[in-house]
């Protein structure tokens, strides 16, 4: 029995997952993989996500990252509330986004790190872990003061892990025209400055390391993972080794079973491609870029499945179409022909893990950078998100279902990625480093 483990466990480990189900789900079939291998799992989540992993059979610690609110939260309704707010900037170029979306995104979560450390320290001082998991995108100085050994995931594009070769993170550059670099990334390190400098103070009065330069999140000295598939990969400057381990696809297989509805499963729609239609949870809050898409799709010659999002009741399907709010997504994929997303990087991941072409709408963050990657890869085609037309749409998807070279790539991409076994060797690795 380890530090904070029961009788017969193989040790205590602690995920700490993003208040968004990206992140949340990578770590949930990482942790249902060192479940099985005898391990006690705790997830530390915010107040909204309550019952979420007990119900999946997973020890909880509760926190927030901010004063609570007057009345019961959604899970993650933060982010949805605040997506939905800022959703005119991303129709903005994206060096434009830095200052209206990125900045303020960043500060948000800064603050929240703040809020937060204290209660940290309490759930690290409880649960005594072996080792804590965390996936996220700024600083929890109390994790690398706890004396504990922490993995950082880096469920993002890997633009975020800089590199003079790699086109900077959120600009959705091409990696092979550098003309808008420079000034993309003096824009970045302009809005970034004065967040740095006093959550870096903040991080070394807790304890933790200061941080390097312009980072606004520490690397772990124990052990730290990114998931991002060789096919559509960036090539470095300085390859990225030493405890730096790449997982390419980490796709979970706790998603319940799912059945084509019978209307699409039959009759004169049965032979038609197969669509798949997410905006991600954040993405699909917004109503009219959804009923634009819907729309477009309604009279094409494909059966799509949606994944309606949080405003699914402001949302009408057309007869060739079905949906909910929630749909389980990795039991989906396999089945479908073609995805159209938004460039979420478990949509990225998982979509090239069972080998299916993509269209990619990006909105924010690094979707813009998972749209163009797959776009100058060849594996599928970045579209404007709200400037494309119906027929530009319908266009992109004719025409990668009938290519057939793209078809075999993909096909060799997804047998390799499965085979890979992300979330088992990420539970072999994080196993290792909590010793």
């Amino acid at each position: 029995m380890t530090a904070g483990g029961e009788p017969g466990s193989a040790g205590t480990v602690i995920f700490f997952p993003e208040g968004a189900f990206g992140p949340t789900n990578n770590c949930v079939g990482i942790a249902d993989v060192m479940r099985g291998r005898g391990w006690r799992v705790v997830f530390v989540a915010e107040e909204s996500f309550a019952g979420t992993f007990t119900e999946m059979g997973f020890e909880e610690r509760l926190m927030r990252l901010g004063p609570p609110p007057e009345q019961e939260e959604d899970p993650g309704q933060f982010w949805k509330d605040y997506i939905r707010e800022t959703a005119p900037v991303f129709r903005k170029p994206t060096i434009e986004q830095l200052e209206g979306f990125i900045a303020p995104t960043f500060a948000a979560l800064l603050d929240g790190a703040r809020y937060v450390d204290e209660r940290l320290a309490e759930i690290i001082a409880e649960v005594r872990p072996d080792v804590i998991v965390e996936d996220n995108v700024v600083a929890f100085p109390a994790l690398p003061a706890s004396g504990v050994p922490w993995v950082r995931i880096v469920s993002c594009n890997p633009a975020e892990i800089k590199d003079p070769e790699v086109p900077p993170a959120f600009s959705g550059y091409p990696a092979d025209d550098r003309s808008g670099w420079e000034a993309f990334r003096a824009e970045y390190a302009r809005v970034i400055r004065p967040l740095y400098g006093p959550f870096n103070e903040f991080c070394r009065e807790r304890g933790a390391p200061p941080l390097p330069p312009l980072e606004l999140i520490h690397d772990s000295p124990d052990l730290n993972l990114w998931l991002y598939p060789e096919a559509v990969d960036y090539r470095r400057a300085e390859p990225l080794g030493g405890n730096w381990r790449n997982l390419e696809s980490c796709v979970r297989t706790t998603d319940e079973p799912w059945q084509l509805p019978g209307d699409l499963d039959g009759g004169e729609l049965a032979d038609l491609p197969l669509v798949y239609l997410s905006l991600g949870s954040l993405g699909s809050g917004d109503v009219g870029l959804m009923r634009k898409l819907i729309a477009e799709l309604a009279d094409a010659p494909f059966r799509v499945i949606v994944s309606m999002g949080p405003q699914h009741a402001e949302l009408e399907l057309a007869a060739n179409m079905a949906g909910a709010e929630f749909l389980p997504q990795v039991s989906i994929l396999p089945e479908v022909d073609l995805i159209v997303t938004h460039g979420g990087n478990n949509t990225i991941t998982e979509g090239l893990h069972f080998g299916k072409p993509m269209i990619v709408l990006p909105l924010f963050w690094d979707q813009y950078d998972n749209a163009q990657r797959i776009d100058e890869t060849g594996f599928g085609r970045r579209l404007d998100t709200y400037a494309h037309d119906g027929p530009e749409l319908v266009a992109a998807i004719d025409g990668l279902l009938a290519d057939a070279a793209l078809a075999d790539r993909l096909g060799a991409v997804g047998a390799a990625l499965r085979q890979a076994r992300g979330t088992e060797r990420a539970a072999e690795l994080i196993a290792l480093a909590g010793g």
